[in-house]
């Protein structure tokens, strides 16, 4: 139970302390703070409640011993407050705290031992049941003191590890080989080549080959072994790599140091590019260290604003992503503004009609609803406030956005503002084609090669299938 607010705390030295003093609280805890709670307890693997075994939480709790916690920050914050050490407990637990609890935590003074040891009684209860209840044993502080203007910050759990998990995945996996699309400097050749280092990829330097060795000179990066396909600049390396895929000289392409709209002028041709019947499109894969699942956003890169049919496409790409990564019915989340239709709104309009072509089988794969807020998306607690009753809303593995500039604002939020890794990849291509960019970190370049790598598996398995 966290105090979030800025707060003032002032201690009761040892002298000022008397038998009975007491001090309580009463809050109703959130879901992270049960899941801090679950920590502290060692009860990391059960934060969330199944009870009617239908695969689905029905609640985030934790065991009672997790109070412990509360236990003592009262102590250290409240009575006797700052300056408090905490040498022994004896403390008895029962039952479990869950996300909406109404808790009352209570610390009394019991007994005033020599060397300004305090013996305090200490409880937390929900309504009568006490959860916690016991003693604990303090040193008191002998001093007055006062903290004023505390700001105590939230702590977000980290209830996945989603791109170490895609990365286990391609372990003991044959590496891919890869065009690196002009790849003039530091960030995208080293980042191929420790993709290369780490078995995800064959990496095929395609760009001008004196530039190439120049960079990796001046970053002391070694070539050794490196195939480099020679062209004159960057527009020669985004054509030349589309032609080895489409030749089946490589199975996917990465961006380099060249701009998006120049490696994308030579996919989307039809006749010399990589479409394919498909609406090209983008997915973000989101590791949201708040949210217990992976989260995929479409599309914030591509299509500016997509219409109706080209959004059947986009969520049909993401569904299909989704499956290669391992969710079997992925749960699709139609955003708009509002969780009603609404004729002035085209993208609730288009939720709809995206519903309905699911239910009649022209979208297949997943579970889609919409319109659904961003909130009621991806909240259990902000759809059952809204009183939404639906297999998607509150636990989302996919958002469809309305459009470009909606997707993008809303992945670059979770990654800025939330701390969330993201990986990105494009999708309704021949080939699986990663977009870095250069504002992102090892890991994010990593995990998106991940991603393409099991593309490229799969797309090796149907084609060995296909008859």
């Amino acid at each position: 139970m966290s105090e979030k607010k800025v707060r003032s705390f002032e201690n009761t030295p040892y002298d000022e302390l008397k038998p009975g003093a007491t001090a309580s609280i009463q809050r109703r805890v959130s879901a992270p703070e049960v899941e801090a709670l679950a920590l502290v307890g060692g009860d990391v693997d059960s934060f969330h409640l199944d009870a009617d075994g239908d695969g689905q939480p029905d609640a985030v709790v934790a065991k009672a011993v997790g109070g412990e916690a509360i236990i003592s920050g009262m102590l250290t914050r409240r009575l006797p407050g700052p300056g408090t050490i905490v040498l022994e407990q004896n403390l008895k637990f029962d039952g479990a705290i869950a996300a909406g609890d109404e808790l009352t935590a209570s610390v009394t003074v019991a007994e005033k031992l020599a060397g300004h040891r305090v013996l305090f009684d200490c409880t937390v209860q929900r309504g009568e049941q006490l959860l916690v209840s016991g003693r604990v044993l303090v040193r008191a502080p002998t001093q007055r003191i006062r903290y004023a203007d505390i700001a105590t910050p939230e702590m977000i759990l980290r209830r996945t590890d989603a791109f170490a998990a895609l990365l286990r995945r391609c372990q003991g996996l044959p590496p891919v080989r890869c065009a690196i699309v002009h790849p003039c400097d530091r960030d995208s050749l080293a980042g191929a080549l420790e993709a290369a280092r780490r078995g995800l990829i064959v990496p095929v330097l395609v760009g001008p080959e004196a530039k190439i060795r120049s960079v990796a000179h001046s970053e002391d990066i070694d070539l050794a072994g490196c195939e480099i396909v020679d062209a004159e600049h960057s527009h020669a390396a985004a054509t030349q790599a589309v032609a080895l895929a489409r030749g089946g000289g490589v199975e996917a392409l990465m961006k380099g140091s060249l701009h998006t709209d120049e490696l994308m002028a030579a996919i989307v041709p039809s006749a010399t590019g990589l479409r394919t019947e498909r609406r090209i499109s983008h997915v973000f894969i989101l590791d949201v260290p708040s949210y217990p699942r992976p989260l995929m956003v479409t599309d914030a890169a591509i299509n500016l604003e997509p219409k109706l049919r080209d959004k059947v496409d986009i969520v049909q790409n993401a569904i299909d992503l989704a499956h290669v990564l391992g969710v079997a019915q992925p749960k699709v989340a139609i955003l708009a503004a509002v969780e009603t239709v609404n004729p002035d709104m085209p993208s609730t309009l288009d939720a709809a009609a995206l519903c309905k072509m699911a239910d009649r089988g022209q979208i297949t794969g997943g579970l889609l609803d919409g319109p659904l807020a961003f909130d009621n998306a991806i909240s259990p607690e902000a759809a059952k406030t809204k009183k939404i009753v639906s297999a998607v809303a509150g636990q989302a593995d996919i958002l469809l956005v309305p459009d470009l500039e909606s997707g993008n604002m809303v992945a670059k939020q979770l990654t800025y503002l939330a701390g969330a890794d993201s990986a990105g990849i494009v999708l309704g291509t021949r080939v699986p084609i990663v977009l870095t960019s250069r504002a992102d970190n090892v890991r994010s370049r990593l995990a998106s090669t991940a991603v393409m790598a099991l593309l490229a598996h799969a797309r090796r398995g149907a084609a060995s299938r296909a008859p």
